[in-house]
Parts: structure tokens; sequence; C-alpha cells
């Protein structure tokens, strides 16, 4: 089924819904990681973050496939354009989220490992992990850390903007979001 001004898609529906739910569940993770110096937390953070990768890539194919859902009402060409940038701020963060952390835990020697499988083994030498490209990693860092405050302020607008299709524009922006038919 394909997306309509009346309703989304199943495929739109449950990647949107999985995609937050992982995404903000990782932004809260890795918070509460680097604030509490939780470092048994990080491989489930990494695990986490390679398995919704897929879905993640699913989605920006999906979109780029099918383009964007037709707004359900008329908007200001201020409104459109924010919308449209904040929702490809969040197509690309969603993207650069994983990989920026995927290659700062390989740049860093650590490998990438899927709940216990090694998919890029760790550096090692002697036993000891050691830096594989230490400006790789330090760069892929920045952009895993910087993402976090953009990619907050793009979901505040995001939901901003839901609400305020609901409550003061009263149209079914939301409701068809929620995965309800328009009227």
């Amino acid at each position: 089924m394909k997306d309509t001004r009346e309703r989304l898609s199943h495929i739109t529906l449950s990647l949107h819904w999985l995609i937050a739910f992982f995404i903000l569940g990782l932004m809260s993770l890795g918070v509460y990681m680097t604030e509490t110096s939780s470092y048994d937390l990080y491989p489930t953070h990494k695990s986490l973050g390679i398995f919704i990768f897929f879905f993640i890539v699913i989605r920006a194919l999906w979109r780029w496939k099918n383009g964007w859902p037709q707004p359900v009402a008329q908007h200001k060409s201020w409104e459109e354009a924010l919308a449209k940038l904040v929702h490809w701020v969040l197509i690309l963060g969603t993207l650069a989220f994983p990989i920026s952390g995927m290659l700062l835990s390989i740049g860093g020697g650590h490998g990438l490992q899927l709940f216990g499988l090694d998919l890029v083994s760790a550096n090692l030498v002697d036993g000891q992990r050691q830096t594989l490209n230490p400006d790789l990693a330090s760069i892929a860092g920045e952009v895993h850390e910087s993402l976090l405050p953009i990619m907050l302020a793009a979901i505040l607008l995001h939901v901003a903007g839901a609400l305020k299709h609901h409550i003061i524009d009263k149209n079914n922006t939301l409701k068809r979001m929620l995965g309800f038919k328009n009227q």
C-alpha cells in the first residue's frame, strides 16, 4: 500500500514508530552512559544502534522510492519549508547517528559487535586494544556527540508541528501518523 493524503502505509507507520522508539531510547541511553560512566552499557548501545541501522536504511530507501507523503491540508509556505527541513534533518540524522557511532568504534579500535557477534574485530595488539585511526575516531565522535542537540531540536519541532496540526489547525495529520484513516 502506498501513502495517500488520507492514510499512511503500514510500512511507513511501522518504520516511523520503530525508529522513533529506538532513536529516543538510544539517545537517552547515550546520555546516561556518558553522564554516569556506565561502560558496561556500551555494548548494548552499540548493538541496538547497529540493529536499528538496518531499519533506518530501509526507511530512507522507502522514502526515496515513494517520496514524501502529501500533507493532509494546505499550510503556509514557511510551515511547509520548516516541515521539509525538519523531515530531512530527521532522515539524515537517523542515518548519521549509527554511521558515526560505528566509525567511532572502528576507528577507536573497538571493532563492531552485534550482541556479542564480531562484525569487525577489535584491533588488539598483545591482548590490548589499540586505536586503529585516531583521526577517524575523533571526527566520528564529534559528529556523534553533536547530533544529539540537533536531533533533539528536530524531534521537538516535529512533535510540536504534529500537535499544532491537531490542536490549532484541527486537521488529521496526527491521526494519520497514528494509523487512523482520515474522515
